[in-house]
């Protein structure tokens, strides 16, 4: 994923531009960037994959000046990206997947329009989406435009001598919110941006929802839609703690989540609760508050050198990553029988050898995974998380069990079948691990509070945005 944040002040907005964009961290490993608008644009972006945002910018952003501006931290494309359109001159920050990317860069580029950026050698999503906007007859009108055009979903900032313009994907898959105070306002994907920056939350953007903040306020210029698929996979693994989407906390829903997987697991005995850092650790909290089992920190992630290891593209950087953040500590893990949370599993291999590991290694008894979401079984269409459905470990459990040609996983998504248990036995064996229990998808929708139908669940289901019922 990526992560979006902008602001427009009576005075200079750097400093909450710069932090409020930092705060987005946890989104993004490959590029930030920031513009803002004051007698002119200004912009600037940088590599981030080495780097955290705060040391790559704290130079820039004492030197940049004006009153409005956007910022973005980047999973994949380098943005923000700079437009000169016929209505006027803008700067636009992205967060979505395109599927159909290719087929629109090209058309375009039939009609004589060039690209300038390039992204590991494809167009720049985030140019495209400001050249498809170019094409309407305003501003509005290009972004329902491209709404129109795109497979995959889109927000986006739109920075322009107008103000912010700020729009939410058709699914509401991406969170939008918009924040105020008395000399400012913001829209941000993620709550936390607000809340050190002293706003308060004025709005969740609708999907489909079109607004402008400018110095006088907040403008709706395109209502929005109830028809909505929020990613469910933001309060399991990608939002953090402390962020709400749709006024419900990421915290208190893994802290439900755990809860759950241990109402479930009453046929084995244990002797502490653990969380595989970071996102684990709360999913662990409520698995030990409704057990009545210790929590403890038989791993410790080394959070100042090390982030996420879901996030950046190559899998040598994700396994590096991986082997390296997680100290674990002996005196705690030896002769224990451990329940270990974790988010989820998704390729299994890291989990594998770089976690699970490290407890047999420094004496663990026995080791029990609690995933607190089902198995994934396909790649996700609407952003960049999972990149194949072959990476999958439970496609890989089913391939052992069926062979290679597999064609249909239907009863394999269903966790009360045979065929389910079968699946999560072989996932087991691979992983190497004393048992292996995921969330039920009922148990997960339970845990967020959405109706079922208001939560994207084509990670786990199979079934498209729109086709889920209650």
């Amino acid at each position: 994923m990526s992560g979006v944040f902008g602001v427009v002040s009576k005075g200079d907005c750097l400093q909450t531009l710069f932090y409020g964009t930092d705060y987005h961290s946890h989104l993004g490993t490959e590029y930030g960037g920031m513009a803002v608008l004051g007698e002119k644009f200004v912009r600037q972006i940088h590599n981030i994959s080495q780097s955290q945002f705060k040391a790559k910018f704290y130079e820039d952003y004492k030197h940049m000046q004006g009153n409005k501006g956007i910022g973005v931290i980047s999973a994949f494309d380098e943005q923000p990206i700079y437009q000169n359109s016929r209505f006027g001159p803008f700067c636009i920050a992205t967060d979505g997947l395109i599927e159909n990317a290719d087929q629109l860069a090209s058309g375009l580029m039939q009609k004589g329009i060039t690209f300038s950026e390039v992204s590991k050698g494809a167009a720049n999503v985030t140019e495209l989406i400001a050249k498809l906007i170019s094409q309407g007859s305003d501003l509005i009108d290009g972004i329902e435009k491209m709404f129109d055009a795109i497979a995959g979903s889109c927000s986006l900032l739109l920075l322009h001598r107008d103000g912010i313009y700020a729009a939410r994907d058709r699914l509401g898959y991406t969170p939008l919110v918009v924040g105020r105070r008395d000399d400012a306002w913001a829209v941000t994907s993620e709550t936390i941006a607000l809340i050190n920056n002293d706003f308060t939350i004025a709005k969740y953007l609708e999907p489909g929802e079109i607004i402008l903040i400018n110095e006088d306020g907040m403008i709706q210029r395109r209502p929005g839609s109830d028809k909505q698929q929020i990613c469910t996979f933001l309060w399991i693994y990608t939002g953090f703690p402390a962020s709400n989407y749709e006024g419900i906390n990421v915290e208190v829903v893994r802290e439900r989540c755990g809860a759950a997987l241990a109402q479930r697991d009453k046929d084995i005995e244990i002797d502490i609760v653990s969380g595989i850092p970071d996102s684990g650790t709360s999913h662990a909290i409520g698995y030990a508050m409704e057990s009545g089992k210790p929590f403890r920190r038989p791993l410790v992630k080394y959070t100042p050198g090390y982030g996420r290891s879901y996030t950046p593209p190559s899998q040598d950087t994700r396994d590096l990553i991986a082997k390296m953040k997680l100290i674990p500590i002996r005196e705690i893990i030896e002769g224990k029988r451990i329940v270990a949370c974790e988010d989820s599993i998704v390729r299994g291999t890291q989990l594998k050898n770089y976690t699970i590991k490290k407890l047999w290694d420094c004496g663990a008894k026995e080791v029990h995974i609690r995933a607190s979401c089902p198995p994934l079984m396909f790649p996700c269409r609407f952003n960049l998380s999972t990149r194949s459905i072959q990476e999958l470990a439970a496609w890989k459990a089913i391939q052992v069990l069926e062979g290679p040609d597999v064609k249909n996983v239907r009863e394999y998504i269903d966790d009360k079948s045979e065929k389910y248990q079968q699946m999560v036995d072989q996932v087991a064996r691979d992983l190497d691990v004393t048992t292996l229990r995921y969330q039920t998808v009922d148990d997960m929708v339970n845990a967020i509070g959405l109706p079922r139908e208001k939560l994207c669940l084509y990670c786990w289901t199979g079934k498209y945005p729109g086709s889920e019922k209650k």
